[in-house]
């Protein structure tokens, strides 16, 4: 536990030396973006790699972003009721700013309810690789579902991946600091695709290499 805390205060100390990409020997390195893919992160980890058998493996949410997500929705669940309830019963005969003054906790609840909501159903979209079908995609709906599978936003021909790409971002705000890790799909005309992006830096690295042995492509780790 002390070696965690110590690696993790050493990570925020320390500002990451720019990657050059020209050491990766690949033209398709020096093309790609190294700076984000995706603004923002989150400081601890976000998702876990399962294998479901040896021709799909899916990210899911840790038990800990669920958790997180979840804080949100209950809370603002029972804020929006609670609130609801007591502003029915006690603005009985109340006007004006009084009858308002009992409504902004129920304004309050119901925007913790929409964003928790909002985060679950976000943070629990299935994340896919799958050799069957041949492509990697995000979200609910896959894409051989889809009337035009090349229309969608999310989904990459598996055979079209070229290397995975491993960034930092360092995330501040005015009461916290950290750095994200992006895992990020890196296409054959240069092209990427964030496919996770937490704070859990062995989390990631070892991700990133199981996600390399199922593709068989090489990582490109700039963190």
């Amino acid at each position: 536990m002390l070696k965690k805390v110590l690696d993790r205060l050493k990570q925020l100390s320390v500002e990451p030396v720019p990657f050059d990409p020209s050491i990766l020997d690949d033209p398709v390195a020096t093309q790609a973006e190294w700076g984000p893919a995706k603004g923002g992160g989150a400081s601890f980890g976000t998702h876990k790699v399962e294998a479901v058998d040896s021709f799909r493996l899916e990210f899911r949410p840790t038990g800990g972003a669920l958790f997180f997500y979840g804080i949100f929705l209950v809370v603002g669940l029972l804020t929006f009721f609670g609130a609801g309830i007591a502003a029915m019963t006690a603005g009985v005969g109340l006007e004006g700013s009084a009858r308002l003054g009992l409504l902004i906790p129920v304004i309050v609840g119901l925007v913790f309810s929409v964003v928790g909501g909002a985060l679950m159903r976000r943070g629990s979209a299935p994340i896919v690789f799958d050799k069957r079908r041949g492509a990697y995609w995000r979200g609910r709906v896959a894409p051989h579902e889809m009337s035009n599978r090349h229309g969608h936003e999310h989904m990459a021909e598996l055979e079209d991946v070229h290397a995975l790409q491993l960034i930092s971002e360092l995330c501040t705000s005015k009461d916290s600091r950290y750095y994200s890790y992006e895992l990020n799909l890196v296409l054959r005309d240069g092209r990427r695709m964030n496919v996770v992006d937490h704070g859990n830096h062995v989390s990631i690295r070892e991700q990133a290499d199981t996600l390399s042995a199922f593709l068989e492509v090489p990582v490109w780790d700039a963190t």
